[in-house]
């Protein structure tokens, strides 16, 4: 009879713990696989959710930005005055609750963005004074322009080359007047 030496001894192992093994690896594959799904799938739901809160957010600017012409001209806003409607959608407990949804969800940068446009609305309406003789339609676009540009970076385009202007001028036909520091009256 032969005698058994380490290298059977080693093979034997080997053939009783590579099963184990593969048991083992297979299930911490599983296991960092669903973690991923998990994690992408939560992902797609807080990117639904913020699309809901921003369109929500964005819906007085809209307003506001719309035409004196397009909003006559639908049959709902009929005898509403369109600046008004939309301070007081603005003022409303479900804007405000957007407001803080969106600082729990949104990125750093659409937060802030949001803030510094926000402020600039407030300090406006605290002390009209201060803002006269200041160009205040070019300031609050640069500020929307830059608030509308971080959702964009937000929803996926981190690498946009689009700037704050870029943004405000697909609606907005003097964008490049204001731009380039020519004031409208």
């Amino acid at each position: 009879m032969e005698e058994n030496t380490w290298l059977d001894y080693v093979a034997a192992l080997g053939s009783v713990a590579t099963p184990i093994l593969v048991i083992a690896l297979s299930a911490i594959g599983w296991r960092v696989k669903a973690g991923i799904e998990r994690r992408i799938e939560l992902e797609d739901q807080l990117r639904q959710d913020r699309i809901d809160i921003y369109n929500k957010i964005l819906e007085p600017f809209v307003i506001l930005l719309t035409s004196d012409a397009a909003w006559s001209q639908d049959r709902k806003n009929k005898n509403k005055n369109k600046e008004q409607f939309a301070q007081e959608k603005m003022l409303s407990l479900e804007y405000r609750e957007c407001g803080f949804k969106m600082s729990l969800v949104g990125s750093d940068a659409v937060v802030k963005a949001y803030n510094n446009l926000m402020q600039y609305f407030y300090a406006a309406n605290d002390n009209p004074q201060a803002t006269v003789g200041h160009d205040t339609t070019k300031e609050m676009l640069e500020l929307l322009g830059s608030f509308l540009l971080e959702i964009r970076r937000s929803m996926g385009n981190e690498t946009t080359q689009l700037d704050h202007w870029d943004m405000c001028e697909w609606w907005m036909s003097d964008a490049r007047i204001l731009r380039d520091g020519e004031t409208v009256a």
